[in-house]
């Protein structure tokens, strides 16, 4: 399509946005789905229309003029305006969407993610669909810029304000051993205290949240590893250089060394992180919550059912919210 000269459209003020925020041609056209020619001759037919440079697009990283920071509020107010528009006419429609992007923790993308998509593909037959899978941080702060439209991902302790959270799962943390290790499962702690840990990196959030559960429990392992992949951890477990704490789900990504392993509930006080779909508080409100109804079954049949079948253990600790 080419555009009117001197109009502007609402796909150059999201080109912009994407740029703006991602500080670089490229990444924005990943982020959009389109060609880095586009990307760029958008900005320039917008920065012509507009007769202001926005993006000053020689430096590494892209930062914007003091035009380009004032169109940025004004882009954010009209997209918003325009999502609001779109949202009050086909919130009784669900089928007249035409896009839906969709940020999907790692955990779901084997199993759950593309049953999902497949229900949405017959919901929406008009809809094209963005699907971003990455760890629940990196998720939410997409969501927060307005890259995502809804996430599924590990709740944080501090969801910001401006979000609404619709509770999936409760995925509790348990410790996951070689097998044959534990001789007596009532001395699996002293166990745990002689045995290296590997252990889940602390740049994610899981792994924050173990090593202060740790913590707190006087529980200080040695470990000469940190890894940030499930299955490095369990190859290592299965190896038998020590011991790890994960979840349900992240035992389930690496399922070809279950039969390798044992997996206990924890020998101290519990810990679990809730799995949420988390909204923008400004975006329509029916979508995320016809989305989270369709997630609960598919979390039950895909992943549940499995988990509680291989570690019965865990059937009051695993289950579906909401």
């Amino acid at each position: 399509m080419v555009d009117t000269p001197g109009k502007i459209t609402l796909w150059q003020m999201e080109i912009f946005l994407a740029a703006a925020e991602e500080a670089s041609i490229s990444a924005a056209a990943r982020r959009l789905g389109a060609s880095n020619s586009a990307v760029s001759q958008q900005l320039s037919n917008l920065e012509a229309a507009l007769g202001a440079r926005l993006l000053e697009r020689g430096e590494r990283p892209m930062s914007l003029t003091a035009a380009g920071e004032m169109f940025q509020r004004r882009a954010h107010t009209i997209l918003h305006e325009a999502a609001q528009a779109t949202a009050e006419l086909t919130v009784r429609d669900m089928s007249s969407r035409v896009r839906l992007r969709l940020g999907m923790i790692e955990d779901f993308d084997a199993d759950v993610t593309p049953a999902l998509l497949m229900k949405l593909a017959e919901t929406m037959p008009k809809a094209r669909f963005l699907l971003e899978t990455a760890p629940s941080h990196r998720l939410i702060d997409k969501l927060d810029t307005r890259g995502l439209d809804l996430v599924v991902a590990a709740e944080p302790s501090d969801v910001p304000s401006s979000m609404v959270v619709h509770p999936l799962l409760q995925d509790p943390y348990i410790v996951v051993t070689p097998r044959r290790m534990v001789r007596d499962e009532a001395k699996l702690l002293d166990t745990l205290r002689q045995t290296p840990l590997i252990q889940y990196t602390a740049q994610e959030l899981m792994g924050r949240q173990i090593a202060g559960h740790l913590a707190r429990q006087n529980l200080v392992p040695s470990h000469r590893f940190e890894l940030d992949s499930y299955h490095s951890i369990m190859a290592m477990v299965a190896r038998g250089e020590g011991w790890a704490i994960l979840t349900p789900l992240g035992v389930m990504r690496a399922k070809r060394f279950m039969d390798r392993v044992e997996t206990f509930p924890l020998p101290f006080a519990p810990l679990s992180r809730q799995i949420s779909l988390i909204a923008r508080r400004d975006s329509e409100e029916e979508l995320p919550t016809q989305l989270a109804a369709e997630l609960r079954p598919l979390i039950a049949a895909e992943l549940i059912e499995f988990c509680h079948s291989r570690m019965p253990w865990l059937a009051k600790e695993m289950t579906v919210l909401g």
